[in-house]
């Protein structure tokens, strides 16, 4: 088997079934049916591990996990490409969110036998071991409401699994909009109630977004969706109303919302979309299972270029593959060029160049956002992407 086929069959495997974390065979869930033959296939991947010379040159013996660790830190201390993780454990990627994961205090366990190596928890058990550390306000950032640590620090990703949202069509064209302000300001800004037209449905809160912008592919100039600029928060205070006033001609009464909190001023024209659930659940950081490419197609918010721990909105989604969790290889593009050359006037391509890595944290049907985790040169919209 021909190794692109391999990769591919073990990642399969290991999104089928594997290991939990703390020991013994994972419980498949509802969306997840696991047959025998595919659990005792995962348990042997498991086994084997990975060879040692994929380890990082100080992979320590054992590490006992730390109230700041993310499970990328512990990837970057044992391994050379951090993406190999499940691998390494013999992880089922579609089970990450089980409760059995890492917690600070537990010992990580580095085991070899022969040519190959694989990691074990020393303790035993299906919840946070006796010896969970105490943790501060500032360190329980990087955990999990079930204790466990990470894929990456909380406060880097947090705030844009909120903020940060791409519609396939441009659904906030019929979402409702604020249509006045209180005693007539323009603009409003936090604790001032706004009044909003439209079917506006008492929930535990709103974003409010302004005029989305459309996402075209840098290639194809395909529609890939619209980006949504997020403006802030606000909370259903009360709903509105159809009335006559008294010559019998038809009167709207707006609902009225509290602005709970903003990133830009609040102004009439602002649209209104329910706020989801936090999804703060740990994804194991993974390459994907088969080849992948495509291009940055720009940065969030208002800069030109992107550095470390910003974001960009990739060409990709889940229609291609794209699974929250991916590690991404990131390449500056190269610039074309017309040169003299030996008298003649030439125009030169100049090769892509490797630049960095991305994590992918949210994915949307035609595209995706990643987290820039390191890079060597500012990042441009036009910049490639492909597997690590």
């Amino acid at each position: 088997m021909n190794p692109r086929a391999l990769r591919r069959r073990l990642g399969t495997l290991a999104t089928a079934c594997g290991l939990a974390l703390l020991g013994g065979p994972v419980q498949a869930e509802p969306n997840f049916p696991i047959t025998a033959q595919q659990r005792s296939t995962a348990q042997q991947v498991a086994q084997a591990g990975i060879p040692l010379s994929e380890l990082a040159p100080n992979a320590p013996d054992t590490h006992t996990v730390q109230s700041g660790d993310t499970l990328w830190d512990i990837s970057k201390l044992f391994l050379k490409s951090p993406w190999r993780w499940p691998e390494l454990w013999g992880m089922n990627l579609d089970q990450v969110r089980n409760p059995h994961l890492i917690y600070p205090g537990q010992v990580l366990v580095l085991e070899k036998t022969g040519d190959r190596a694989r990691l074990r928890v020393a303790q035993a058990g299906a919840g946070a071991p006796e010896n969970t550390v105490r943790l501060s306000p500032r360190v329980r950032s990087n955990l999990l409401d079930n204790g466990a640590i990470s894929s990456l620090p909380l406060h880097l990703i947090g705030p844009f699994l909120t903020e940060a949202v791409i519609y396939s069509e441009d659904e906030l064209r019929r979402a409702p909009r604020v249509v006045a302000a209180q005693e007539g300001y323009v603009a409003m800004s936090q604790g001032q109630l706004a009044y909003v037209a439209g079917d506006l449905q008492p929930a535990s809160g709103y974003r409010l977004f302004r005029e989305p912008t459309p996402l075209y592919d840098i290639d194809t100039k395909e529609l890939l969706g619209y980006e949504a600029r997020y403006v802030g928060t606000a909370e259903f205070k009360r709903p509105g109303d159809r009335t006559v006033d008294a010559s019998g001609k038809p009167v709207l009464v707006p609902a009225t919302v509290t602005i709970q909190s903003v990133r830009m001023e609040v102004s009439a024209g602002d649209r209104l979309a329910p706020l989801p659930k936090r999804d703060l659940e740990a994804y194991a950081p993974h390459h994907p299972s088969a080849p992948m490419s495509g291009r940055v197609l720009q940065i969030y918010g208002d800069a030109l270029s992107a550095g470390q721990n910003q974001i960009v909105a990739l060409n990709r989604g889940a229609r291609d593959g794209v699974e929250r969790g991916h590690v991404l290889a990131l390449w500056r593009h190269g610039e074309r060029l017309v040169k003299t050359i030996d008298g003649e006037r030439t125009t030169l391509q100049l090769p892509n160049e490797p630049n960095g890595l991305l994590f992918v944290f949210s994915v949307f049907e035609r595209t995706s956002y990643a987290l820039i985790l390191s890079v060597n040169v500012p990042v441009f919209p036009g910049d490639n992407f492909t597997q690590p």
